[in-house]
């Protein structure tokens, strides 16, 4: 029999009101990607909140094919902006085009020893899903 979690609401109206009031660290999650292929493959990990210096590989919409890397995470407009990718103000001004980290895919992760961790701890989990399965 499932468990219900309490403090997740089944509302349409409150789960849309928790996701675009919830904190910056909540955000971070929310604001995660895919992997390629080949690290999809190294790591048994499918995606995994996106961060600065990762580079991507854009897959949807009008800058569709294009690479870079990641310059910021703006997490309060729910976007990421990548080094090369902006567009000129009519002052010729350069600004940076926001994109959704759903329509990118991670070509090259920014490692440290916390995100080897947190890479090792879910691919841990997915290897144990595998390994009951079959």
């Amino acid at each position: 029999m499932a468990v219900m979690n309490r403090s997740l609401a089944s509302s349409r109206r409150k789960s849309r009101a928790a996701h675009f009031n919830a904190p910056s660290s909540e955000r971070r999650v929310i604001l995660s990607a895919h992997l390629s292929k080949e690290l999809q493959e190294k790591y048994n990990v499918r995606s995994i909140p996106i961060r600065r210096d990762d580079e991507i590989l854009v897959l949807r919409g009008s800058q569709k094919g294009r690479e870079g890397k990641v310059t910021s995470v703006y997490r309060l407009k729910w976007a990421i902006h990548v080094e090369r990718i902006a567009r000129e103000k009519s002052n010729g001004q350069s600004v940076p085009i926001p994109l959704a980290p759903s329509n990118v895919v991670i070509t090259k992760l920014k490692l440290d020893k916390d995100r080897e961790q947190i890479l090792e701890r879910s691919g841990k989990g997915r290897e144990a899903v595998k390994s009951k399965s079959s």
